[in-house]
Formats: C-alpha cells, structure tokens, sequence
C-alpha cells in the first residue's frame, strides 16, 4: 500500500523504513516492523497511517484499487 501511495523503501533489515517526499516539500518516513505473519496491531497501524499521513479512507481507497 505504501508503494501504490507514491513511497519509496529506502532500507530493509529488522524493520522497513519508507520514504515519500510530498509536492510542498513535507517528508514522510514509516517504519514497519516485520509481524512474520501476524496481523499488525491496530494501535500501531494508526501510527503508521499518521506517518504516512493517509487517512484509513485513503488507505482503504489504495487497498481497494488493484
């Protein structure tokens, strides 16, 4: 989702880190641990929407577009 939302990943090891820089000059970094399998917890998902700066509509709308 995070690529289809215009970001970048910019290192992969214990966790990702990807990166997107908006027109206005606003970066956004979101770290994503790796859940081998399990579903994220959904306080941390909020973190991540809140870094990436998307909306649960948003992110939903990118979940849904193939």
């Amino acid at each position: 989702m995070l690529r289809k939302a215009g970001f970048v990943l910019i290192r992969s090891r214990k966790h990702e880190v990807w990166w997107k820089q908006d027109p206005d000059g606003t970066e956004h970094y979101v770290l994503v641990s790796h859940q081998h399998g399990k579903d994220i917890p959904p306080n941390i998902f909020a973190k991540m929407l809140r870094q990436a700066g998307l909306s649960r509509d948003e992110f939903e709308r990118l979940r849904r577009d193939p």
